[in-house]
């Protein structure tokens, strides 16, 4: 990606994007992943609910799909609560969660200035929205600290995002993808250019596996692992505090 476009790309407000795509934001995630992406947030689920924790952050949350999903997985009570900047996609959210019966608490709110006391949450969870908080992000280190600080000790840290293939071949196909399918597929479904413009081109220049992990360890979290899912396209990472 061009200098120019990335920083057209970037420039545009998370908020202002997301909140104009909401109502058909989790077809389109089906659409454009082929189904995979309930698969992934199982994983996902599964990683976190395995320390049983009794507090969880879902933080962009978005329409509540993996919010939801830990209530319903969680054979214990657990307290989840769910933070997005975008109300539109918190509305849809709450909407979702109203047929649950224990229902999670969904707040507005901004990663650098999170709302919750020190070591408050057993397990944070980030799913598909990691890279809104680093990639070309000037509050990237921001964001990474208040993640530590609200994680309580021993707790964890999980993180679902798109990936970087190690093989040069898969990596050129999967960029590929991101221009000639999600881009396209996504602004017919959803009307919003800027929106899946701004999702492609980040994904294409997200952090490999290992930079991640980096900055991670960097942050103050220990024994980070990652695990593959497309070949690379797709990352789960669990970090404890």
């Amino acid at each position: 990606m061009s200098g120019a476009m990335r920083k057209a790309v970037f420039a545009k407000p998370l908020q202002e994007i997301f909140s104009a795509i909401p109502r058909r934001y989790e077809l389109i995630n089906l659409v454009l992943t082929w189904g995979g992406v309930n698969h992934w947030r199982q994983e996902a689920t599964r990683e976190c609910l395995a320390g049983v924790p009794s507090t969880v952050l879902d933080l962009g949350c978005g329409t509540g799909e993996l919010t939801v999903n830990l209530m319903r997985r969680a054979t214990y009570a657990v307290k989840v609560t769910g933070l997005d900047c975008s109300q539109p996609m918190l509305d849809l959210a709450m909407e979702k969660a109203a047929p649950l019966v224990r229902k999670p608490s969904f707040i507005k709110g901004y990663a650098d200035a999170l709302p919750f006391p020190d070591r408050y949450f057993d397990c944070v969870m980030v799913s598909f929205a990691f890279r809104n908080l680093l990639c070309e992000n000037p509050l990237a280190q921001a964001n990474l600290a208040e993640i530590f600080r609200v994680t309580a000790p021993g707790g964890k840290f999980v993180v679902l995002e798109t990936g970087q293939p190690e093989n040069r071949l898969l990596k050129a196909l999967f960029h590929l993808y991101l221009r000639w399918w999600v881009l396209p597929v996504g602004w017919l479904i959803s009307g919003d250019l800027d929106a899946y413009r701004y999702l492609a081109e980040s994904a294409a220049c997200f952090y490999p596996p290992e930079e991640i992990k980096q900055m991670l360890t960097r942050s103050g979290f220990s024994r980070v692992s990652s695990r593959q899912f497309l070949f690379g396209a797709i990352a789960l990472y669990a970090a404890s505090r």
